[in-house]
């Protein structure tokens, strides 16, 4: 996918989680989606290797749809849309 496909993604909030690591991502994802509306979408950006499958966990475990997981180097880029 380009950067211009991507930046059609429309979102709500966006929470940068660089520089964050083990479980302070997972925490501030957590924190952020419990502010959020059914139905809005946010994005993170992390930089920790074990935000990928620790997010994608979480969402499967919230009922949060991944709606796209974007890598980058070592950027990770996810765009969930909260459904429940």
């Amino acid at each position: 996918m380009t950067d211009k496909e991507s930046n059609k993604i429309e979102y709500d909030e966006e929470l940068d989680t660089r520089g964050l690591f083990c479980p302070e991502p997972l925490f501030e994802v957590r924190n952020l989606s419990e502010t959020l509306e059914i139905g809005q979408c946010f994005k993170v950006v992390a930089d920790d290797p074990a935000a990928e499958e620790d997010l994608k966990r979480w969402a499967k475990r919230t009922d949060t749809q991944l709606v796209e997981f974007q890598k980058d180097r070592d950027e990770l880029i996810f765009y969930f849309k909260k459904i429940k």
